[in-house]
């Protein structure tokens, strides 16, 4: 556990590599080895370090690297604190948690990925591996961060990462205007988590996790007035709200599907939209000291679920029903943590990853074999050309609906019980939510691999095209998979080469995927199929193991483990041996609901048969009578008008937030235009004016009189140079003249 540092360590360096040489030598082959090779290690790793964990007993175990930033000191509340922050990893339940699933779930899309985009040019292919790597590595970083700083450090960074990888297509616009719209909005979110550290800091006079848990359960819960927890924690909240798309910041998500898939899955799926629910989940002691946030928690992740999946109901982008599908089970996960069932939160974190990059993986098969179309009204009996696209992803349809046995069931039961028992009237919006996914869920796969097939008709032996009998272009031309001029669907690949086999060259109908593409999809599957056999609850026979696994990471009173530093010095906390002296957040961070065994089987049952429900009738509408659904959607026209344009939110967003900035920017640029400059160039103007008047004062006046004075002098000087002749005997009868003058004035004065 020691080598914890290692597991972010060697994807930044296959980052590094790839950043720096890779894009200019490397080939195809070798970009992808050392990005895929990278990421296996840090997956070895990163098991051994989990089982030793659970092996030892032992809560967790902080690893320290080095002092990152020296004891400044700086204003708290009870004076003059030191603001001390060291490098340092902890390695406890939650983030073991965490990290296996970033590393698990990232590996299989690093080498589903060396199928995905190997048409791309060769420096691209290296750039995406270099940015998918990078991603990791500051996931990795946010989840072992021992403080809030580190965690800050890999928050930024997958902001960072986010921006990059969905506007890889940097040429196409609706990508490049995708990825800056993730960036401003997840800005906006990270100015509230900027002013929680602030306040984190202010109130506890440290940023690590550990002590403030500790402290925070000192004090007593903000039940009846909101104070400094309250405040503090709700702008940690705003923080999670735009990493994890929740209203109103979750307009970035959808959009964010102009990336290339296997971004989709990595980072909007599986991993970095997650690490709003994990900065909830790894504070809940402070937010279990929040009741009134933890209910605008409960609250926004409930009404957040149930409009994300009303939207989904009529989407036709097979990515966007998947990007509004996160969007709403983000939304399960902080009704979760809301009602104080951080555990279950954290459980669907672990279990909707799986199903969700299995998903999304499964879309990008789709679009592969389809050439690149991603209209689902396009699509139909796929099922036949792609068995194991078909059969997986129906593995993660049966899981985010819920039905028993796959893991989704487990983990959803488990919110709704404890949405149950704090809230009836979230629990009501957790269930229609519940068969709201259900539907939209057999929507997508019976539009998509059931029914009638609706898209182009590909090339027959002789060479004929039929598709012309469908209103279709035929999809082939320069690019590979066809379609990649068309900026509204995925462009997955660049010019084609007719020696490449595996349908990419002209297209020649759907195919099922390279091994690259479908053993990431089988390893899913298993995944979505079993882990939710961690979490079986006690009334189906089960210990709720997951529970009791993450439960040390929900409470105070847990004493750092010295390890052993980079420079071999003791490290941990002065003072952190003993037990914190209150433990008693323990029983709210768990959340458990408690209830009878027969209340839970009923809420099971009814669970499983809204679901069943909803796949009924997505079955009906879409396979059987297809005809119900173009009847229901013209019946209510307005409704589906209004989820059809997602609310109008992005137009209500654009008239407000966007013109409104835009108009004040404008404002401002008239106002420093004409004022600001205007007074800047007005007092240039008069100080040339003045120095004009100088010019002319300091000309005529003073240099006047100084020249006047001269000319005088001048002048009158001629009259004397006159007597300057220097003849002695001119000078003598001057002498002379004087004396005489002199005597006669004498005598003058004399006689008078």
């Amino acid at each position: 556990m020691d080598v914890i540092w290692l597991i972010p360590l060697l994807p930044g360096l296959g980052a590094a590599v790839n950043g720096v040489v890779g894009i200019r030598f490397f080939s195809r082959r070798a970009a992808a080895a050392l990005a895929c090779s990278t990421m296996g290690l840090a997956v070895i790793l990163a098991i051994l370090a989990v089982t030793e964990l659970v092996g030892s007993g032992q809560p967790e175990h902080l690893v320290t690297i080095g002092d990152w930033i020296p004891p400044i000191p700086l204003q708290t509340v009870d004076g003059i604190g030191r603001f001390h922050v060291p490098w340092a990893f902890r390695l406890d339940p939650l983030a073991g948690m965490m990290t296996l699933v970033v590393t698990v779930i990232g590996f299989l899309i690093h080498v589903y990925s060396v199928a995905y985009m190997e048409d791309e040019p060769r420096g691209a292919y290296a750039r995406f591996f270099c940015y998918l790597n990078l991603f990791c590595f500051f996931m990795l970083m946010l989840v072992l961060g021992s403080n809030f700083l580190v965690m800050f450090v890999g928050w930024e960074g997958v902001g960072l990462c986010s921006y990059l990888l969905i506007g890889y297509w940097y040429e196409k616009k609706t990508a490049s205007d995708a990825g800056k719209k993730a960036f401003i909005v997840n800005r906006i979110g990270d100015w509230g988590f900027v002013l929680g550290l602030v306040l984190v800091f202010f109130t506890f006079g440290t940023l690590d996790f550990r002590d403030v848990a500790n402290a925070a359960s000192t004090m007593p819960v903000e039940a009846a007035a909101f104070g400094t927890l309250s405040l503090m924690t709700l702008l940690l909240f705003i923080g999670a709200m735009g990493k994890s798309a929740q209203i109103p910041l979750y307009v970035w998500l959808p959009d964010a599907m102009e990336g290339p898939t296997p971004v989709s899955a990595l980072i909007h799926a599986a991993t970095m939209v997650t690490a709003g629910v994990y900065m909830v989940c790894r504070n809940a002691v402070l937010f279990s000291h929040a009741p009134q946030v933890m209910l605008i928690v409960a609250v926004i992740g409930a009404v957040t679920a149930l409009m994300a999946a009303s939207i989904g109901l009529v989407q036709t982008d097979v990515k966007r029903v998947l990007a509004y599908s996160t969007v709403s089970q983000l939304g399960y996960m902080f009704l979760a943590a809301g009602v104080g069932a951080y555990a279950a939160g954290a459980f669907h974190l672990m279990t909707h990853a799986f199903f969700k990059a299995l998903l999304f993986l499964g879309s990008g098969a789709v679009i592969h074999a389809m050439a690149g179309e991603q209209d689902m009204r396009r699509m139909g009996a796929l099922g036949p050309y792609m068995p194991i696209t078909f059969a997986t992803m129906m593995i993660g349809t049966l899981a985010i609906a819920g039905i028993p046995p796959f893991a989704g069931f487990f983990s959803k039961d488990e919110i709704l019980a404890a949405a149950f028992h704090q809230n009836r009237l979230l629990w009501t919006i957790a269930v229609i939510t519940a068969g709201m996914t259900a539907f939209y869920m057999f929507r997508l796969m019976s539009l998509t691999f059931l029914g009638a097939y609706r898209g182009p008709v590909w090339a027959q032996p002789d060479g004929a095209s039929e598709a012309a009998v469908h209103g279709m272009p035929h999809p082939s031309d320069v690019h590979a998979h066809g379609q990649a001029e068309r900026p509204e669907h995925e462009v997955t690949h660049g010019p084609a080469h007719p020696d490449r086999g595996h349908g990419h060259g002209h297209w020649h109908g759907p195919h099922e995927a390279s091994a690259f593409m479908t053993v990431p999809l089988i390893v899913l599957a298993c995944g979505a199929i079993i882990a939710g056999f961690v979490g079986v609850p006690a009334a189906l026979g089960g210990s709720n193991r997951i529970h009791k696994f993450l439960e040390p990471s929900f409470t105070a009173g847990v004493h750092h483990e010295a390890a052993t530093g980079a420079e071999g010095a003791s490290i941990g906390p002065a003072g952190e041996q003993g037990a914190s002296p209150a433990a008693s957040a323990s029983s709210q961070a768990a959340g458990d609901a408690h209830l009878p065994a027969s209340v839970e089987w009923a809420l099971m049952a009814f669970s499983v048969l809204v679901a069943l429900a909803g796949i009924g009738l997505a079955y009906r509408n879409y396979v059987k009578q297809p005809a119900i659904s173009e009847r229901w959607a013209a019946s209510g026209a307005t409704a589906h008008r209004v989820l059809t344009n997602k609310y109008y939110v992005d137009e209500l967003y654009d008239a407000t937030v966007v013109t409104g900035t835009l108009s004040s920017a404008r404002g401002l640029w008239t106002f420093d235009r004409g004022v600001v400059d205007g007074a800047v160039n007005g007092s240039g103007w008069f100080t040339i004016f003045t120095s004009w008047v100088s010019h002319m004062f300091d000309k005529y006046i003073v240099d006047g009189l100084v020249n006047l004075a001269g000319g005088v002098i001048e002048d009158s000087s001629f009259m004397f140079r006159r007597l300057q002749t220097g003849l002695v005997q001119n000078y003598a009868l001057l002498m002379l003249f004087g004396v005489g003058l002199f005597a006669f004035v004498s005598l003058y004065l004399f006689i008078r």
